[in-house]
């Protein structure tokens, strides 16, 4: 049984981590590997849901070794967490030599290369993104103020040496794996990598999930008819998705559709969204905005016709995948989406999954309006259901992980 280090800076109680990691890690002990995992946990959390987490990761024979996670000063407290990552994790590889140390994105990559230059350990860098440069697209890195400057420039040094002396090296998109592959400054061009997007677990975000009692009730509830378009937007308004275009498009729905519906399935509160609304002269009456616990997202999804999302489309977006697109493929519902996001423009066009923007007018809007009304032949559910099997599925993730690993642990070269 081949023994692998798996180091993430998110946490394992954190819904990224019960999304993202756990189930690819459950998949990949069946297929007989052996994980130790470290995480770094928020203390509110832990204390909620590591009892959980724990029984879950312990009925698939993965140890668990949670760390605190340390929020305050900036910088410092992750200086402070990866130091304790690294010593952690050689204290572990002195007990059981691992084969592999999997790292998921950089903060763990710096551990990760520690390792494999210490012990030799076959380094996989799983990226995750362009985190230097999301840092500075986000605004959350000023390179005009001379410290961030200086940590994205360390953090583009390190991402060098991650990308050069990783034996593998995960990318969520192929338009990511494109860009890694043109950087002449990185030796041994075409490096090692293996694209797999954010899957999504199909079983659940699937038509059998809906629960019938529980679509009467919301739709009793929103007091829906059956007769409303309903357009829907899953998930958090933050620094990635633009509202302010995303209210746009709705409103020259309603110009088409009167009767429509905007439906968030979020935990935001509701006057970060109505506020912008009313700004836009758009009646507070056509909103719905509501949370939804995690197994009753499909039923909430079931509600509405087309789904819509807009991400900013910056740089460092070509590396992302949105997890909801698949998700929502997933129920059969199509979507708006708009261009230049990872592999969004091909998956969407070819797949023929939903509509593609190329502009943020209101010109480009009315046109997809028109498409979504009128051509409703070629948004055909049981189509898009496919589409999301062949590209998310949970399954083929698992599976193209395992293909690293054994091409890692017996020193192959990965065919894709």
């Amino acid at each position: 049984m081949y023994k692998i280090l798996y180091l993430s800076y998110d946490g394992m109680t954190d819904p990224l981590g019960q999304s993202q990691v756990i189930p690819y890690l459950e998949g990949l002990s069946k297929l007989g590997y052996e994980f130790t995992l470290i995480s770094f946990e928020k203390p509110e959390r832990f204390e909620k849901f590591s009892k959980e987490i724990s029984e879950r990761l312990k009925r698939s024979n993965i140890h668990w070794e949670p760390l605190s996670y340390t929020k305050k000063p900036p910088v410092l407290s992750t200086i402070y967490d990866l130091a304790r990552m690294q010593k952690k994790s050689f204290a572990f590889n002195a007990k059981t030599n691992f084969s592999i140390v999997h790292c998921r994105s950089y903060i763990s990559a710096f551990a990760g290369l520690g390792m494999k230059r210490k012990f030799g350990t076959k380094f996989l860098f799983d990226m995750r993104g362009f985190y230097p440069d999301e840092r500075v697209d986000g605004k959350i890195w000023n390179r005009k103020t001379p410290v961030y400057n200086s940590i994205y420039k360390f953090f583009k040094q390190k991402e060098k040496e991650f990308l050069t002396e990783a034996d593998y090296t995960v990318s969520l998109t192929n338009a990511g794996k494109k860009i890694l592959h043109a950087r002449n400054e990185i030796p041994n061009q075409p490096i090692p990598i293996q694209v797999i997007p954010c899957c999504a677990d199909l079983e659940m975000f699937s038509q059998k999930s809906v629960d019938e009692k529980l679509k009467r009730e919301l739709r009793t509830k929103f007091q829906l008819t059956g007769n409303e378009f309903v357009l829907s937007y899953l998930g958090s308004i933050g620094t990635w998705y633009m509202l302010s275009e995303m209210l746009d498009f709705f409103k020259c729905l309603l110009e088409k559709h009167p009767d429509a519906k905007f439906l968030f399935i979020t935990n935001e509160l509701p006057q970060n969204i109505l506020h912008k609304a009313i700004e836009k002269n758009i009646p507070e009456s056509a909103f719905l905005i509501t949370p939804a616990k995690h197994y009753e997202v499909p039923t909430f999804l079931s509600l509405s016709n087309w789904n819509l999302f807009f991400i900013l489309p910056v740089f460092s977006k070509q590396a992302s995948s949105p997890t909801k697109q698949g998700e929502i493929m997933g129920m059969g519902i199509p979507h708006v989406c708009n261009a230049h996001v990872g592999d969004v423009d091909e998956i969407t066009e070819r797949l023929e999954s939903g509509i593609l923007v190329h502009e943020f007018s209101v010109s480009a809007y009315q046109k997809a309006i028109d498409k979504m009304i009128s051509d409703k032949r070629v948004f055909n559910k049981e189509k898009i259901i496919a589409a999301a099997g062949e590209i998310y599925s949970l399954t083929k993730g698992v599976q193209k992980y395992a293909q690293v690993y054994e091409a890692l642990i017996k020193g192959n070269e990965l065919r894709e």
